[in-house]
């Protein structure tokens, strides 16, 4: 790496990426001399540096003469839902961070969320998927944002030894810095442009707790080993699961002069594909946390899955990162009423900008002129998106689209959503149709939209109604709201008679309770 240069004939060669493809110097390994590529932060492997690196080891399209490839990541996924098969074939061994931490063998955890009131509607997409870091910029690095922030450092952890904190970009990272020091607290920072002699002796402090507080941007999310970290401020929203979990980790080696980490996580408005600490855990993005453990949160969620009539009469959505967790019932009283509700879209729109439609409590469809894309959850937990395209009435079939086509199977409710829409943006050619802030979306709903919605409700259908929600009733009628609707009915009525039930063994349990006191 850098200006140590490897002979090549080592039995053991460590290697940056970026060095390994600098100036030839990959074609001093000859491939065949090699039982064993290991690559580190392994979801990186499809990227087109990576690809390229493997295809010198004969790791393009493996044969008996490859040699064996293993990859190891914290975060084994990518934001963009691009598929590790590509390079990886199977997944031997995986272990949950919670339950890594419930195992000793990462620091225990506290969580924190703290509503910081930054609005993020109009912050948009940069090339990666995630926040455009100028603007997101803007919208973070205020006098307000900042001063909550601080001061909520100040009240929930002010007394712990060493604290990162992850800011946007190098201004928010000194305008933050000096709002620590503005308070009396020793913070300093360390930035891409910081001099590698200064960053180490800075490091170095911070190691030896001569100071409190180390502010950075992009610099500790891989690689960095400061185990001493007791809490992890997060100053910056992302819509990426593996930054959430990279930066968290930061805090979560094991060292002796600490209990725990304190993850405080400063949450921005959720209507825009914004990943917290709450929706980590599996619950709901709107759940507030106040110093919960990973092994409170992880009860939590399990007592949803056992009862889930806990929160009933709440109308919240469930948490985008494991939509099996049921926090809420909301009865209809038709038909109308089941596809005008929009709060079902409520968490696949918190991260996805794509105008998805909850037709199931497990499927979701996406609809374009072109065609539509399914995202459905199997019997085995998997996720799959199907394609199916809009066929020309020229041609000799008989349906107007062609049959479903599998292109993507995830692990997880966010991994389909992100695969789909890099596939949407392909197949539909851009946001025209399919995203959820485009313009015409917020037109009053047309005449044959009115006339379609009236016709299969049979009910007065409100005047303001818009174009958007339109479409979204239109495509749930279209693929089960009616057939949702009976079922709804049908499990309603199972419901009340189990609660009459239960009224009348409470009622006689309450009459055969012996209470001190005189006999009526």
């Amino acid at each position: 790496m850098a200006n140590s240069h490897a002979t090549g004939t080592a039995d053991i060669t460590i290697a940056s990426i970026r060095s390994l493809l600098s100036k030839g110097r990959i074609e001093k390994y000859n491939p065949e001399r090699f039982k064993l590529v290991l690559v580190d932060e392994a979801h990186h492997i499809v990227a087109p540096s990576y690809r390229e690196a493997l295809a010198h080891f004969n790791l393009g399209e493996t044969n008996a003469d490859s040699p064996a490839l293993v990859g190891v990541s914290a975060t084994f996924s990518r934001f963009d839902g691009l598929k590790l098969g590509a390079a990886i074939d199977y997944i031997v061994y995986h272990k949950d961070y919670v339950d890594m931490i419930g195992e000793n063998w990462l620091s225990d955890a506290l969580f924190t969320t703290v509503k910081s009131h930054v609005d993020l509607s109009r912050v948009s997409d940069g090339p990666n998927g995630d926040f455009q870091t100028h603007q997101l910029s803007l919208a973070v690095n205020t006098e307000t944002a900042n001063d909550i922030t601080v001061s909520s450092w100040r009240s929930k952890a002010g007394e712990r030894k060493s604290t990162l904190v992850f800011c946007v970009d190098i201004a928010h990272v000194r305008d933050l810095t000096a709002k620590f020091r503005e308070i009396g607290v020793d913070a300093r920072y360390i930035t891409g442009q910081t001099p590698k002699d200064v960053r180490a002796k800075e490091l170095e402090a911070f190691r030896n707790y001569e100071f409190p507080v180390l502010v950075n941007c992009g610099l500790f999310t891989e690689g960095t080993d400061i185990p001493n970290i007791d809490c992890v401020l997060l100053a910056r929203p992302t819509r990426s699961k593996n930054l959430l979990i990279q930066m968290i980790g930061r805090g979560l080696r094991l060292h002796p002069d600490k209990a725990n980490c304190h993850i405080i996580d400063m949450v921005a408005s959720l209507n825009c594909g914004v990943l917290t600490t709450p929706t980590l855990l599996g619950l709901h993005p709107d759940e507030g946390l106040d110093k919960i453990s990973a092994k409170d949160a992880k009860e939590k969620r399990e007592n949803f899955d056992k009862d889930p009539t806990q929160g009933q009469g709440t109308k919240k959505g469930r948490s985008p990162e494991d939509e099996d967790i049921v926090v809420g019932f909301t009865d209809y009283d038709s038909v109308h009423d089941l596809v005008q509700d929009a709060s079902g879209e409520d968490h696949i729109r918190a991260i996805s900008e794509n105008a998805w439609v909850q037709v199931s409590p497990h499927r979701y469809i996406l609809s374009a002129p072109a065609g539509r894309l399914t995202i459905s959850k199997d019997n085995s937990g998997l996720f799959s998106v199907h394609h199916v395209i809009s066929l020309s009435p020229s041609g000799n079939s008989k349906s107007p689209f062609s049959r479903p086509r599998e292109v993507v199977s995830a692990v997880d409710l966010v991994q389909a959503i992100h695969a789909a829409d890099t596939l949407a943006s392909r197949i539909f050619r851009g946001p025209v149709y399919i995203a959820s802030w485009q313009p015409w979306r917020k037109r009053r709903a047309s005449p044959g939209q009115i006339g379609y919605l009236r016709k299969q409700l049979g009910k007065e259908i409100p005047e303001k109604i818009t174009k958007g929600e339109a479409a979204d009733m239109i495509t749930k009628l279209k693929h089960g709201a009616k057939g949702q609707f009976k079922e709804l009915l049908s499990s309603k009525r199972r419901s009340k008679r189990e609660l009459e039930r239960m009224a009348k063994w409470k009622e006689m349990a309450a009459s055969e309770e012996v209470k001190i006191g005189p006999l009526a």
